[in-house]
């Protein structure tokens, strides 16, 4: 859990779709690397290639995910930020 300290901009987003962009963009390049490669008889960087392809595929669908889930509670300007651990003992400690 991270501590709100008031001096964040209340209305950050995450910028999802830039990244899934980028997914696909690089989703697309390693697609054409193990097309191109394995026409060209280079086993290796085929292999290189499609472990690339399947890591932004999976990049690519948590980023979807992520975007379905919609935003999450964020506290709104009305509530006051957490007042800071100033080294105090804790709740639990004796």
């Amino acid at each position: 859990m991270s501590m709100r300290t008031g001096s964040e901009p209340g209305t950050a987003r995450s910028p999802l779709r830039m990244r899934l962009a980028l997914a696909l963009f690089g989703l697309t390049w390693a697609t054409f690397g193990v097309i191109a490669f394995a026409l060209t008889g280079r086993p290796g960087w085929t292999a290189a290639c499609g472990v690339l392809m399947v890591l932004t595929l999976a990049d690519a669908a948590i980023i979807v995910r992520h975007i379905r889930q919609g935003p999450h509670y964020q506290p709104g300007r009305d509530i006051p930020p957490y007042e800071p651990d100033h080294g105090g003992r804790g709740r639990f400690s004796r």
